[in-house]
C-alpha cells in the first residue's frame, strides 16, 4: 500500500486533493470547459465504476474509453508515465481509504461488471 500512497502523492494529490476529497463543485464544468477533478472518497463517484474502467480512465484516458476522442478532460494519460503495476497500487490504495461498506459495495460492482463481459 506504501507504493500507491506515494505514487498518490506524487501524481493525484494536487488535483483529487490528499484525502481524496477532490476539487469543489465537481459536477459542474469550470470556466475552462472541463470538469474539476471529482473526489476518490465515498462521497464521489470513483467507487461507483469497476476497476477495469478506473484501469482504463487513468492509464488511456476518459476520451479513449468512451471512444469520443474530441472528449477533453484536465485528467492525464498515465500510458508511458506508470506501468501497470504502479497504476493498480494507486487504485488499490485509493480503495483501501474507503469505508469496508463502500469497499464491499465495489466489490459487488466489479462481480456485476465481469458477468456483463462475454464469455
Amino acid at each position: 500500500m506504501q507504493v500507491g500512497a506515494r505514487i498518490y502523492a506524487q501524481n493525484c494529490v494536487a488535483c483529487h486533493g490528499t484525502k481524496g476529497e477532490g476539487q469543489p463543485n465537481w459536477r459542474d464544468r469550470g470556466s475552462d470547459g472541463l470538469l474539476p477533478a471529482p473526489p476518490h472518497d465515498p462521497s464521489g463517484h470513483t467507487w461507483h465504476h469497476p476497476d477495469a474502467q478506473l484501469f482504463a480512465i487513468t492509464k488511456h484516458g476518459v476520451a479513449k474509453l468512451i471512444d469520443q476522442p474530441d472528449y477533453r478532460t484536465a485528467m492525464p494519460v498515465y500510458d508511458g508515465v506508470l506501468s501497470d503495476d504502479e497504476i493498480v497500487a494507486v487504485l488499490s490504495w485509493i480503495k483501501a481509504q474507503w469505508p469496508l461498506e463502500v469497499q464491499q459495495r465495489h466489490d459487488e460492482i466489479n462481480a456485476q461488471y465481469r458477468k456483463s463481459l462475454p464469455r
